[in-house]
């Protein structure tokens, strides 16, 4: 299996894309599916904005599948301009649609807010209004023009189960020796 590095350019007009629940359909790239949100930050919220990157960081040493039904590949959080603006990337392996049910799902079902919070605008009753959800996350996404993937097209769980069988295969080499 040879596997070739891939860019693929995504055009600005979305007319011609399929239509999901909740707007038009991106389409999966050689890095699969994702956004890049960028917001406001409530005026003193930017501390806050970090102590939930500590809170995640510590709840996924504690449960580290507790995303998992995001299916990511990465997450990025990023305070800029002084700290006034936010920006949230995410790759993963779902489109849009169900990335976001999943991602309300887990939040409403572990008992905990999201990050969101702290922006200017986002819905206080999120939780119960998907899409109120979707509308503050649509009307902040900043698609991207191009994505590239050196290895394209492969799921997060591919790589992981590429990883282990990798993994034993160098514990039986090993030993071999």
């Amino acid at each position: 299996m040879e596997i070739r590095p891939q860019a693929v350019v995504i055009p600005k007009e979305t007319d011609h894309l399929e239509q999901g629940k909740y707007g038009p359909v991106y389409p999966r790239t050689p890095a699969c599916y994702g956004f890049t949100i960028i917001a406001d930050v409530k005026p003193g919220r930017a501390e806050a904005i970090r102590g939930y990157g500590y809170t995640l960081a510590t709840a996924l040493e504690s449960d580290p599948d507790l995303l998992a039904p995001l299916k990511l590949h990465y997450l990025r959080w990023v305070l800029f301009d002084d700290d006034k603006r936010f920006m949230y990337q995410g790759i993963f392996d779902t489109d849009f649609d169900k990335y976001t049910e999943d991602a309300i799902a887990l939040f409403t079902r572990a008992g905990v807010n999201t990050v969101f919070e702290n922006l200017e605008g986002f819905p206080e009753d999120w939780k119960t209004n998907p899409e109120a959800f979707v509308k503050f996350v649509r009307e902040h996404h900043c698609p991207s023009f191009i994505e590239y993937g050196e290895y394209p097209y492969v799921s997060a769980d591919e790589i992981k189960k590429a990883l282990k069988v990798k993994s034993a295969l160098s514990e039986m080499l090993d030993q071999l020796q």
